[in-house]
C-alpha cells in the first residue's frame, strides 16, 4: 500500500469519528507534511475508493472541504460536478468558518473545474451557493467574491451577480475569510464592470468610485484603471465628470491627468470632430485598456449631452440649428434624439410642425411612496453608519496595524491586480456593446 493511501485512510477515520473539530481541522491544517499535504488529500482510499463517496458531504463539511478543494486544484483528481454542485447547496457554515483559507481555495477550484470543461456557467451555481451561504450575510466581504464576480463576466452572465451587488459591503472579518487590501479593489472594481456591462450606470460609478477612494499610502495601479472606467461611465451618464471625493488620494488625478482620458474630457461633448479623431488616433490605446467599448458609447452619446446643455440657454430653436451645434446631418435625427430624450426625462421639451423646439424646465414630480421611501432609506443608512461608527472605534487598534502592514504592498500591482493585468477575459470590451 502506498504511503499516501493510508495516510488518507487515517485522514478519513478523523473525519468520521472526531467530534472535536478544531482538533480536526488543526490535524487536516497542520498534521501532513506540508510538501506533500495536497498530494495526499487529493487521493484514492488504500481500496481505490473514493474518499468523497463514504462522507456526508453536510455532516462531514470540514472534512469534504479539505479533500475537495485539494481535488479541484491537483492535476489528475477528478471530481464530480455534481458532487461540487451539492456541497455548495449543502455544507454546513459553521464548519466550513473553521478553514477560511480552504473556502478560498475551493472557489477558486471550481472556477478551474468550470475552465477544464470550457463551462464556465457551471460554475456559476454552486459559487452563488457558497458565497450566499458562506458569511453571515452578504454584507460581509470574502476573499472570493470577486472569484464569483469574475466568472459572471468570463461565461457572459452579468446579470447573475446582481443579487450579491445589490448588498453593500459594510463587514470585514478576517477570521472569517484571509482578505487582502486587492480583495477589496478587485471586488468593486469587477462589481462596477458587471453594472457597466448592464448598463446600470449610477451603480456603476458606485462601486468604481469605491474602489478609487480605497484609502492607501500610495495607489494601486488597478485604482487607476478603476479612475479611467469611473470618468467614461460618468461621460456615459451624465455628459461631464465630477470632481473626486476629497479622501481619494491625491497622486490619482495627478497620474491621471497625463493620460489620453484627460484630452477626451475636455472636448467632451461639443466638440465632435476633436472625439472622433481622438477615438481614430488613440483606439490602439482604448481598446489596450480594455475601454473602447465604454469609449465608443460616450462619444455616440455626445450630441445627447450637447442638446442638453443647449436647454440652459436658448427657449426655442429650430431642428436645423440643433443639427448644426449638436453635429448631426440629418433633422430627422435630431428629431429622434429629441423625442428619445423627452420619454427618458432628460429634457422637457415640444416640438411644433414647423420644426421650432420649445424647451421648459421638467415639473418636479414626487409620490407620496417615493417620499417615504427616500425618507425610509436615510434613516436605515444612518443607523448603520452609526453601527459601523461604533465597530470602527472598537477596532482602531486593529485598523492602525493594517495599514502599516499594508503600506509596503500598495506601491505596486499585487497578485490580484497581475492576474487583472494578464487576463482579458472578464474585461473584453465586445461586453460593453
Amino acid at each position: 500500500m502506498a504511503p499516501d493511501s493510508l495516510s488518507l485512510d487515517r485522514i478519513l477515520n478523523d473525519i468520521t469519528t472526531t467530534n472535536n473539530l478544531q482538533a480536526l481541522n488543526h490535524t487536516l491544517k497542520n498534521g501532513l507534511p506540508k510538501e506533500s499535504r495536497e498530494t495526499i488529500l487529493s487521493s484514492p482510499l488504500a481500496s481505490g475508493q473514493d474518499p468523497l463517496s463514504v462522507l456526508d458531504l453536510r455532516q462531514n463539511t470540514l472534512g469534504v472541504l479539505y479533500i475537495m478543494s485539494a481535488r479541484l486544484n491537483a492535476t489528475n483528481a477528478p471530481v464530480q460536478p455534481n458532487a461540487v454542485t451539492t456541497f455548495c447547496q449543502t455544507f454546513l457554515p459553521e464548519q466550513a468558518r473553521l478553514a477560511p483559507e480552504r473556502v478560498s481555495l475551493l472557489a477558486k477550484g471550481i472556477v478551474r473545474l468550470g475552465q477544464q470543461h470550457n463551462n464556465m456557467s457551471w460554475a456559476i451555481p454552486p459559487l452563488y451557493h457558497l458565497l450566499t451561504r458562506y458569511p453571515p450575510d452578504l454584507s460581509y466581504l470574502t476573499s472570493f467574491h470577486y472569484i464569483f464576480l469574475q466568472a459572471c463576466l468570463i461565461a457572459n452572465q452579468p446579470a447573475a451577480a446582481l443579487p450579491v451587488l445589490a448588498v453593500p459591503i459594510a463587514n470585514v472579518n478576517t477570521s472569517l475569510s484571509e482578505l487582502t487590501y486587492n480583495d477589496n479593489l478587485m471586488y468593486h472594481y469587477l462589481g462596477g464592470i458587471v453594472l457597466a456591462v448592464l448598463k446600470k450606470w449610477a451603480e456603476a460609478e458606485e462601486y468604481f468610485e469605491i474602489c478609487v477612494t480605497a484609502p492607501g499610502a500610495v495607489p494601486a495601479a488597478l485604482q487607476l484603471e478603476a479612475l479611467k472606467k469611473l470618468r467614461l461611465v460618468q461621460l456615459i451618464s451624465r455628459g461631464e465628470v465630477l470632481p473626486l471625493p476629497k479622501y481619494a488620494h491625491s497622486a490619482l488625478p495627478r497620474i491621471f491627468k497625463n493620460s489620453i482620458y484627460t484630452d477626451l474630457i475636455n472636448a467632451y461633448p461639443q466638440n465632435a470632430e476633436r472625439l472622433h479623431l481622438l477615438l481614430d488616433k488613440e483606439k490602439q490605446t482604448f481598446s489596450s485598456d480594455k475601454n473602447l467599448g465604454l469609449v465608443t458609447q460616450a462619444i455616440d452619446r455626445a450630441p445627447r449631452w450637447t442638446l442638453k446643455k443647449l436647454t440652459a440657454t436658448y427657449v426655442t430653436l429650430g431642428l436645423g440649428d440643433i443639427a448644426r451645434v449638436v453635429g448631426i446631418q440629418s433633422e430627422d435625427e435630431v428629431r429622434a434624439l429629441i423625442l428619445s430624450m423627452i420619454e427618458t426625462g432628460d429634457i422637457s421639451a415640444q416640438i411644433s410642425a414647423s420644426g421650432t423646439v420649445t424647451f421648459s424646465d421638467p415639473p418636479p414630480q414626487f409620490t407620496k411612496e417615493e417620499v417615504d421611501s427616500v425618507l425610509y432609506n436615510s434613516q436605515a443608512q444612518s443607523e448603520l453608519l452609526e453601527s459601523l461608527e461604533r465597530e470602527m472605534a472598537r477596532s482602531k487598534e486593529f485598523i492602525s496595524k493594517a495599514i502599516k502592514s499594508q503600506d509596503s504592498s500598495w506601491a505596486g500591482p499585487g497578485p490580484d491586480e497581475e492576474m487583472y493585468a494578464m487576463s482579458g477575459a472578464w474585461g473584453d470590451d465586445s461586453m460593453f456593446g
